[in-house]
C-alpha cells in the first residue's frame, strides 16, 4: 500500500501499550487524522521528538483499517516557549481541542491549520495578550469553519457604526444600540469591539493581528467570542475548566 507524505501537527496524544502513542493530526488535506506511532515514547526512537504534542511535523503515513500509522517523521516546528506559561499551555490545548471537535476537512483543514499554527506562534513569541490571542482563534477559526456572522450593519436598521451594538451569538446577526432596545437586549459590544470583531472575521490572513483594542474593548470582545465559539460546537471542551481557572 502507497504511503502518504504531509505535513501535520500533533493535536493530541494518547499512550498505548508500553512504547506506543495514538496521535491526532490536523492536516492540510487530510483533515483531522489518528494515526499510530509505535514505539515512538522509546529514547532512541526516531519518532519520539517529531510525535510529540504541538509538533508540527512533515509525516510519512501508511494508510489502515481505522487509522494510520506513521512510518517516518521529521521535525519542521516545535514551540517550546508555550510551555513557559500555564496561560499559554491551557490556550493551546484549548484552540487544538476546538480545531479537533470541528473536524475541518479540504480547504477549511489548510485554513484552520494555518490559523493555529500562527496562534501557536503569538503565544510562543510572546507577541500580545493571550486574551487577544484566544479571541481571535475563536472568532476567526468558527468563521473559517462555516459560522460567520453578519458583521456589515444592523439587522433591523442597517446602521452600520454606533456607540454600542449587540452580537446575538446563536443566530450571529448584529442590532445597533437602538434596536436592541427595542428587541429588549443589552448590548454585549462597544465600538471598539465592534471594530475589532469585523476585523478578525473578515481580513486577509496575514492581516489577523494588525488591529489595537483598548482594555474594555478586550473584555467585552472576549466574552462575546468565547459565547460565540461555545455556542456552536456539538459538545463541551474538556481543555475549557482548566483554562478558565488559570485566564478568568
Amino acid at each position: 500500500m502507497d504511503t502518504i507524505v504531509t505535513m501535520g501537527l500533533v493535536l493530541k496524544e494518547i499512550r498505548y501499550k508500553e512504547a506506543d502513542r495514538i496521535l491526532t493530526i490536523l492536516t492540510p488535506k487530510l483533515g483531522v487524522i489518528s494515526a499510530l506511532a509505535k514505539n515512538s515514547l522509546r529514547l532512541k526512537s526516531k519518532l519520539l521528538t517529531a510525535c510529540g504534542l504541538l509538533c508540527y511535523s512533515e509525516f510519512v503515513l501508511l494508510p489502515g483499517r481505522n487509522m494510520y500509522t506513521v512510518q517516518e517523521a521529521s521535525v519542521e516546528k516545535i514551540f517550546y516557549n508555550i510551555s513557559a506559561t500555564v496561560e499559554g499551555m491551557g490556550l493551546a490545548m484549548y484552540m487544538g481541542e476546538m480545531a479537533s471537535a470541528l473536524s475541518p476537512t479540504g480547504e477549511e483543514a489548510d485554513r484552520e491549520l494555518r490559523l493555529l499554527l500562527n496562534c501557536l506562534y503569538m503565544i510562543n513569541e510572546n507577541k500580545t495578550d493571550v486574551r487577544v490571542i484566544k479571541a481571535v482563534f475563536e472568532l476567526r477559526t468558527m468563521s473559517q469553519c462555516g459560522f460567520l456572522p453578519q458583521l456589515v450593519y444592523c439587522r433591523d436598521c442597517g446602521r452600520y457604526d454606533g456607540p454600542a451594538f449587540y452580537l446575538d451569538v446563536q443566530e450571529g446577526y448584529l442590532l445597533c444600540d437602538d434596536c436592541a432596545k427595542k428587541a429588549g437586549k443589552s448590548c454585549n459590544l462597544d465600538q471598539g469591539a465592534l471594530y475589532a470583531l469585523r476585523h478578525i472575521c473578515l481580513v486577509d490572513d496575514k492581516k489577523i493581528f494588525a488591529f489595537k483594542i483598548s482594555v474594555g474593548s478586550l473584555a467585552k470582545l472576549s466574552i462575546a467570542a468565547e459565547q460565540y465559539a461555545l455556542t456552536h460546537l456539538d459538545k463541551p471542551l474538556k481543555s475549557y475548566q482548566f483554562l478558565k481557572s488559570v485566564l478568568p
